[in-house]
């Protein structure tokens, strides 16, 4: 039955990146609405421990609930934008490098590094090098998707960092439809400030908003969240990765996309020096943002 439901939980969130990619509505009003949708299918769920738990929190418990939201709605909103503007490939092998983000953030506050981490990250780094030169041959928006990929990647470790705070004083359930909450709340403030259309869709794009609802935070990072109790964070954050060639193959399925092979042969690069960082690095809790 694990078994079952890692295939299930791997497909839904490899099946985000497409998805967005293909519908036809700004990337603001996308990040909105998974948030929105998402918060509105868990709060019935969860609101009776919800209410109580997060009453429990206090002013710095709020502050830094608040401070993972907004850096949640800031990678929804680069990472959905460089969608938009580069390859699925790429931005979701850009992505992934939040964990490469997380171990750089720890080490700045003065955690030791094992050698093999360090030598797994600079292997990503020259996979990040290869993607980037790559699509600045082809075209200055390609380049542009990528370093926004990157940024979505930094905000997603910092949105993560924060998180494993909170989720020390209250449950998971509680914690997500806080944050998912906020995160929507920012997301809905961008958009009327940009004055990016909410509403005006095709029935096809409010199929691919729902799906990614329903893949990417329901069927995906809460599978995931559920199997933490039978495996271990470092296992979640290996399978996690299976994202960045599952995204890739989803994409030129169904959205006929082909990179040039050196965008490939920098997402191999990437995932490599990734998965040796999380096989070496100390345990810590998976990131299930995206």
């Amino acid at each position: 039955m694990n078994v079952f439901l890692v295939v299930v939980a791997i497909l839904g969130v490899s099946a985000s990146g497409p998805l967005m990619a293909g519908a036809s509505a700004p990337a603001l009003a996308i990040a909105f609405w998974r948030n929105a949708l998402g918060t509105i299918a868990i709060a019935p769920v969860v609101a009776p421990r919800a209410r109580h738990e997060l009453a429990t929190l206090g002013r710095d418990g709020w502050r830094t609930t608040v401070f993972a939201a907004v850096m949640l709605a800031l990678h929804f909103g680069t990472w959905v934008s460089a969608l938009k503007m580069t390859s699925v490939a790429a931005a979701t092998a850009m992505v992934s490098m939040q964990v490469v983000f997380v171990v750089l953030i720890d080490r700045f506050r003065g955690e030791r590094t094992p050698r093999s981490v360090v030598g797994g990250i600079s292997l990503a780094i020259v996979g990040v090098l290869v993607i980037t030169g790559v699509d600045f041959s082809l075209s200055a928006r390609a380049l542009t998707g990528d370093l926004l990929a990157l940024v979505g990647g930094l905000t997603a470790a910092l949105y993560m960092i924060a998180g494993s705070q909170v989720r020390e004083r209250v449950s998971t359930g509680s914690y997500t439809v806080a944050c998912y909450g906020i995160c929507a709340a920012t997301l809905l403030v961008a958009c009327v400030v940009a004055q990016v259309e909410l509403v005006d869709f095709s029935g096809r794009t409010w199929l691919a908003i729902v799906g990614v609802t329903i893949c990417a935070q329901l069927l995906g990072h809460s599978v995931l969240n559920h199997l933490l109790a039978v495996m271990s964070p470092g296992l979640i954050s290996l399978l996690l990765l299976l994202e960045v060639p599952g995204a890739a193959i989803l994409a030129g399925l169904f959205l006929d996309q082909t990179p040039p092979a050196g965008v490939y042969a920098g997402l191999a690069l990437i995932l490599a020096g990734l998965v040796v960082v999380v096989l070496r690095r100390p345990p810590s809790a998976p990131a299930l943002a995206d």
